[in-house]
């Protein structure tokens, strides 16, 4: 997948972009005439969509500001001046409709959407190989089903656009619960198209497991538990997957898409504009010989302090101090997932990890509900980590244990928000620094979007 990426030289010629600032059409009538025309066109327009991930609205940086900064796992960091203020106000809630980070993320998300609409409406009327056809289609589906689930979650009341738009059509707002029952379906048909998976060059691209993964999380998100569990039972039994036995190979580019990972959205360096900004972003500000450290997205106390005794994911995930180039050792919390050597600032081979096994086995436990299964399930992920084994006698509830381990396990992986909604825990999870009780669920709908729709209104 990373060598098929060498041959997107410019998304554009597929993203949406019109006068209506979702981005939901073509950049041009005529390049959508001329380009649409043979299988191999669709190949390349469907890579165009897996790059449209990539991009800092999307999970560059719009994702894991929504779904971690939000949360109580991280905070921007001691720096909150320009740029870093946009990042303190979405941790504290305190963002407007003007915030240039939820912006970047609506319009990034919708121009993905774009490309898969146009696939989608485009390919049943082409000739090619029925397997290539219905697989592009799973793509697609899958793709735009990612990006749904992100926005509906995010902002709730959102246009759903299942179709390329048409200068002068009036986008519609329907509710998160709308959005998620339509990427049921649209999920449910991607499973069926997708291959289980790739090798050589494909290596990368959305399978049957990733497509089951998400609508195993949207049926959990719609309260359906009974619909998600065969879902998550068939990703155990069919689809291949393992947990490694060493949380430490999970992370890093030599451990890329291993045989837990599901779905990754995948970066490759060389300064072609399709490296991540992940080392950059969360390596403390001295930690680096090639370029600066941010700081940003940093894991609070909170989230440090979760981490039980002898949990041997803690050091792999986060750290609390690093050794600067003078030599010191600096106190300073930190993201460790996501490191890399760099040979050009934010120019990182790292991929962002979508969906894995553990999740799967969680989610399951989370189906199921507290059941000596449902132990045996979230144990076999505390086994991995060099814990003891929880039961019913464990303090706590069934659902506070569950969403603990949920939490150090998944860290910094764009779950927490999500989660916390769905066991409807956001106001009830302390952090002292920054996690303000009772807040907005939803973000504000970027002001230039409510302008140009005056029939839109916010959640």
């Amino acid at each position: 997948m990373k060598r098929i990426l060498y041959m997107i030289l410019c998304t554009a010629l597929f993203a949406g972009c019109s006068e209506d600032f979702t981005d939901l059409a073509p950049i041009s009538n005529r390049n959508e005439a001329d380009f649409y025309n043979g299988p191999e066109d669709f190949e390349v327009a469907i890579n165009a969509s897996y790059a449209g991930l990539q991009s800092t609205g999307v999970y560059g940086r719009g994702y894991w500001t929504m779904f971690e900064m939000r949360s109580d796992n991280t905070d921007q960091g001691p720096d909150a001046t320009g740029l870093a203020r946009q990042y303190t106000e979405i941790n504290s809630f305190t963002e407007d409709a003007l915030n240039e980070q939820i912006t970047s993320a609506w319009s990034e998300s919708y121009r993905v959407i774009a490309n898969c609409n146009v696939i989608l409406e485009r390919i049943p009327s082409i000739e090619m190989s029925g397997t290539l056809q219905n697989r592009i289609i799973g793509e697609a589906l899958f793709i735009r089903s990612l990006v749904y689930y992100h926005l509906a979650i995010g902002f709730g009341n959102i246009p759903l656009q299942l179709t390329p738009y048409v200068s002068g059509d009036e986008l519609v707002q329907v509710d998160e619960n709308t959005v998620l029952e339509q990427l049921v379906a649209d999920l449910t048909t991607a499973e069926e198209n997708l291959p289980v998976s790739y090798s050589g060059s494909e290596v990368g691209k959305a399978t049957k497991g990733a497509a089951a993964t998400l609508l195993a999380k949207v049926h959990l998100t719609l309260g359906n538990n009974s619909a998600a569990e065969p879902v998550l039972r068939r990703i155990i039994g069919n689809y291949g997957y393992e947990l490694l036995p060493d949380y430490a190979d999970l992370w890093g580019i030599a451990n890329e898409n291993n045989p837990e990972s599901i779905f990754e959205v995948q970066y490759i360096s060389g300064g072609i504009g399709q490296g991540s900004l992940f080392t950059n972003d969360f390596s403390p500000s001295t930690d680096l010989q090639t370029g600066s450290g941010f700081g940003r997205n940093r894991p609070t106390v909170d989230m440090q302090e979760a981490y039980e005794d002898g949990d041997l994911r803690y050091e792999i995930s986060m750290g609390a101090t690093y050794t600067n180039l003078e030599g010191e050792i600096v106190e300073a919390r930190h993201v460790r997932k996501y490191q890399s050597d760099l040979a050009v600032e934010n120019d990182s081979d790292t991929n962002f990890v979508v969906f894995r096994y553990a999740d799967v086995l969680l989610m399951l436990a989370e189906a199921l509900g507290e059941t000596p299964e449902s132990y045996d399930l979230i144990n076999e992920v505390r086994d991995r980590a060099g814990l003891l084994d929880i039961d019913a006698s464990t303090p706590g509830s069934f659902e506070e244990k569950l969403l603990h381990e949920r939490r150090v396990e998944l860290a910094f992986e764009n779950h927490r928000w999500p989660d916390l909604k769905r066991f409807g825990a956001t106001g009830l999870v302390p952090d002292a620094e920054t996690f303000i009780t009772g807040t907005r669920e939803y973000f504000y709908i970027p002001q230039r979007e409510m302008d140009i729709n005056p029939n839109f209104s916010q959640n």
